[in-house]
């Protein structure tokens, strides 16, 4: 990789804003990112080569980073969204039955042998997308918060279970890296709160806000790519490595300035960066050699759609449970692990992709829908 290309590949980053640029479709920022990776990349003119080592491992960081952002949007120390996981997990659980049975159901369709790979992938929702999208458009209420609890639990768990059943032939190896990274990310948790409570997180940020040291950052970063090592080690993807840090930093209270400072490094470097590469890496054309994988993805997609929509027997409205079928971080979690297992067919990775975005574009519909609503009730 030469400067060159990094300056192609940060560019072609500025599609994502671009093609977010108007609110009100509610279109996220990674797809943007991704389609100039996709026309780029293997798929297209063939200019961006995923196979670059040096490319490869700033991606990496990215993922690691995306998830790390991601578990801190993860609400878990509101106490009025705590109130509401009754609710959010019988929503979340009936989802996720019926996901199981759906994906099952679509393996074998398909002949393919990831029913519990597609099942994690229907039941999973995506706070990263969801919670941002609730608070553009002011949302408040019990339907909101049991919404947003629903959405923690799955996307929590999806995370976790991933790892688990996308190579079955190493899960009992998965579930002890897993262990491993989860304590680790629970002492992280403890000395977390510990300097919180005993006032040298305080301090720190003082000083380093005086001297302009950027202390807190340094930290933040080293202890997660620490983790991410630690996950390497153990044979567990750092996916699940990012997600714990940031659950820990979220259990705790991600101090503004830092965050700001992550979604800087996060939202203008690292991040489109790892969507440009995993858009590059992508080879629609298989889908000319495939053409029934089209047909998977919209399955993965609409399948997502309506085993969420069934939260409806639970008082959910439709609109909602629309939104919470919104899926980014594990389907690219699943097309980057699955990737680099080498356990995907040719095309499978674009049809989870696929799936992915048709889940967006009905969550899109749904906030328009919602937004419309809201306005009118005023």
């Amino acid at each position: 990789m030469t400067f060159s290309t990094l300056a192609l590949v940060i560019t072609l980053g500025l599609c994502g804003p671009l093609l977010a640029l108007r609110q009100a479709w509610h279109i996220p920022v990674i797809l943007g990112e991704l389609s100039a990776g996709i026309v780029f990349g293997t798929t297209g003119f063939g200019i961006l080569h995923a196979t670059d080592p040096l490319f490869t491992f700033l991606a990496d960081m990215g993922f690691a980073l995306v998830m790390f952002v991601a578990g801190t949007h993860v609400p878990v120390r509101d106490p009025a969204v705590r109130a509401a996981l009754g609710s959010g997990a019988i929503r979340a659980v009936l989802v996720g039955l019926l996901a199981t049975a759906a994906g099952f159901g679509i393996a074998r369709w398909f002949d393919t042998a990831h029913g519990a790979v597609y099942a994690v992938l229907m039941a999973s929702s995506s706070a990263a997308l969801v919670l941002p999208i609730t608070d553009s458009l002011g949302l408040r209420g019990k339907p909101v918060l049991a919404l947003t609890a629903q959405v923690a639990i799955a996307d929590t768990a999806c995370v976790v279970a991933l790892p688990l059943v996308i190579d079955p032939g190493n899960a009992a190896r998965a579930a002890l890296g897993a262990i491993v990274v989860a304590v680790a990310a629970t002492v992280l948790f403890l000395v977390l709160r510990h300097l919180e409570l005993s006032g040298t997180r305080r301090r720190v940020h003082r000083l380093s806000e005086d001297r302009a040291f950027a202390l807190e950052l340094r930290v933040s970063l080293a202890v997660l790519f620490a983790l991410c090592a630690l996950a390497t080690r153990t044979h567990v993807s750092i996916m699940l490595a990012g997600f714990a840090a940031g659950l820990a930093v979220a259990g705790v209270g991600e101090p503004r300035r830092v965050a700001r400072q992550l979604f800087a490094i996060n939202d203008g470097f690292l991040g489109p960066l790892f969507f440009v590469w995993l858009g590059a890496r992508l080879d629609l054309r298989e889908f000319g050699d495939h053409p029934r994988l089209i047909a998977l993805g919209l399955a993965l997609g609409s399948g997502a759609v309506l085993v969420h929509l069934t939260t409806r027997l639970a008082g959910q409205p439709i609109a909602f449970g629309t939104l919470a079928a919104a899926q980014v971080g594990v389907p690219v979690a699943a097309v980057t692990v699955g990737s680099q297992l080498h356990v995907l067919v040719p095309g499978e990775a674009s049809a989870m992709m696929l799936g992915a975005l048709c889940t967006i574009a009905a969550a899109a519909l749904a906030a328009s829908r919602i937004a419309a609503a809201s306005t009118r009730a005023k």
